[in-house]
């Protein structure tokens, strides 16, 4: 019961902090909207982590439900990590072409001013 209060405690200050973030225009209403999400998911989960056990054990795994949301939570963030790392490198993609037609068209307004 102690570690619901808990987790409640900081899922709350999570979504303050969120909702900072918002007010400052550090993310965008589409980012804030998927936080938030996530965040009401994590109360629902630690509300209901005795059903989430049930579930679990029903589906026949072993161990508890908070284990079977850890692991869920370790996918997701794998996969994040690798939607942030194809954002990288199409970033990466783009910065080089600009910086290939910026230096190209240096060298074309430099040829030109020599004539």
């Amino acid at each position: 019961m102690i570690q619901q209060i808990i987790a409640l405690i900081l899922i709350a200050f999570f979504i303050w902090r969120l909702k900072v973030q918002k007010e400052k225009k550090q993310i965008n209403k589409n980012e804030f909207i998927f936080w938030l999400f996530f965040w009401l998911c994590a109360v629902v989960a630690v509300i209901f982590i005795r059903q989430i056990d049930s579930f679990v054990r029903v589906l026949g795994f072993s161990g508890s439900g908070i284990n079977f949301l850890l692991y869920l939570a370790v996918l997701l963030l794998f996969y994040f990590v690798f939607k942030m790392r194809l954002n990288i490198a199409k970033m990466d993609k783009n910065l080089t072409e600009i910086t290939r037609k910026i230096a190209l068209d240096n060298v074309s307004h430099d040829s030109e001013n020599n004539k």
